[in-house]
């Protein structure tokens, strides 16, 4: 579907949030939105940080990025002046510090997804934050946590890497639509190593690649950049907000000034908007089938066994007992009434069973607008690899595939 760049109305676009944007408008480091920010203690699965978030509750749910520091490096000294800037701009922010300042680029991205999940379910201002509309960004090793975190979970809507180092990720994989900077006078990730990444990015990933001229590897520690906030605002309300007004901006880039070298894939078109995911059967309490969208069959426990640890299947759908599943306000999917749909583990293969019922996060699923549904701990996504009765539902990386994607369907229809 072909989508204009012409100015969208709030009710053609849920999601689009504050005036139309000018280029004075996407230049100002202070936005329409007015702001505050709460501390965000240790102990969630990264080192603390802090939340900033508009204090507006008149217009809905907003979109949320996470952001990490670059290597050494603390939030609160390198990139805090993000928070408020995006905050103001209609953006929930979570600014991460991480475990150990000496961290690479995967464990700062399993930092920023714990980041994400401590926002949508238990920070203060959860209630503000659209958990289906979530980006990640980050400085050097940050950055290159960022693209980690992005390739991991390929449901969130942005990824911005500033100066990314990135040892350890094949972005060949990255799905999530993807905007780096680089620094023309950089010498530690240099512009030829970014430029590289980019070019490993997927044709088929929308994505955006600036270098910004002087820059070196710092050009944004501490202070605002004007190339960065007026090419990055719109990058992030395109894909986050769905929002078509910013393309002008990028499509093509309308002030190259301070500009080296740009790249993109434009016209750079979000996917079309969908409203807000709601609990599968539309309340929590609802009982339902989980149906596959490529068998056609249900998740069932095998024989109606009710033991510890019975790995969960596909079967034909009959709407008995085994097969009814319950989506709870914490986000756990209950059968039987006490026993949960529980993963065995977090990497790729994990299986899927059932178990009594806890509070871990093992236990608690988001269940993702694109069908899939995906596991709070790990981020992967129930998978299976046949669509033949007795099929075995494992975790495994999410790609949106007809093998990842289910549907509920009401007892009572």
């Amino acid at each position: 579907m072909a989508l204009t760049t012409g100015t969208a109305s709030a009710a053609d676009n849920p999601f689009q949030r504050g005036p139309d944007p000018t280029r004075a408008s996407v230049a100002a480091e202070n936005g329409p939105f007015a702001n505050a920010s709460v501390s965000v203690p240790s102990g969630y699965g990264f080192n603390g940080g802090r939340i900033y978030y508009p204090t507006d509750t008149s217009q809905g749910t907003f979109g949320a990025i996470a952001i990490s520091p670059g290597y050494t490096a603390l939030f609160s000294a390198e990139l805090a002046w993000m928070g408020p800037w995006l905050a103001s701009h209609g953006f929930v922010v979570i600014g991460i510090e991480t475990n150990s300042r000496n961290d690479f680029d995967t464990a700062r991205g399993t930092q920023l997804l714990a980041a994400l999940d401590y926002l949508t379910q238990q920070s203060p201002v959860r209630d503000r934050v659209d958990p289906d509309r979530l980006a990640v960004s980050g400085h050097s090793m940050g950055g290159g946590g960022a693209l980690s975190a992005a390739i991991r979970r390929s449901s969130l809507k942005a990824v911005v890497g500033i100066a990314p180092y990135s040892p350890s990720s094949n972005l060949a994989n990255d799905r999530v639509p993807t905007m780096i900077f680089s620094g023309q006078a950089d010498t530690v990730v240099t512009p030829s190593y970014a430029l590289g990444l980019y070019n490993s990015i997927p044709a088929t990933t929308e994505s955006v690649y600036l270098e910004v001229a002087g820059g070196d590897h710092g050009f944004m520690v501490g202070r605002s950049n004007p190339v960065m906030i007026r090419t990055m605002l719109p990058f992030v309300k395109m894909f986050i907000d769905n929002d078509t007004r910013y393309s002008q901006f990028l499509c093509p880039l309308a002030d190259s000034s301070g500009v080296v070298t740009y790249r993109s894939t434009c016209p750079l078109l979000p996917a079309a908007p969908t409203p807000p995911t709601t609990p599968p059967t539309g309340s929590p309490g609802s009982a339902g089938e989980i149906v596959g969208t490529q068998s056609g069959r249900c998740i069932d426990v095998p024989d109606a066994a009710r033991d510890n640890g019975t790995r969960v299947q596909l079967y034909d759908c009959n709407r008995q007992p085994n097969q009814s599943w319950t989506y709870t306000s914490n986000k756990q999917l209950q059968v039987y009434g006490d026993r949960c749909l529980d993963a065995s583990g977090s990497g790729n293969g994990a299986a899927v069973q059932i178990y009594s019922c806890h509070s871990q996060t093992n236990q608690q699923w988001n269940v993702n607008s694109n069908g899939t549904i995906s596991s709070v701990q790990s981020g992967r996504c129930l998978d299976v690899w046949s669509t033949a009765n007795g099929a075995q539902v494992q975790l495994y990386d999410c790609h949106t595939g007809a093998n990842q994607q289910f549907r509920f369907a009401s007892l009572t229809r």
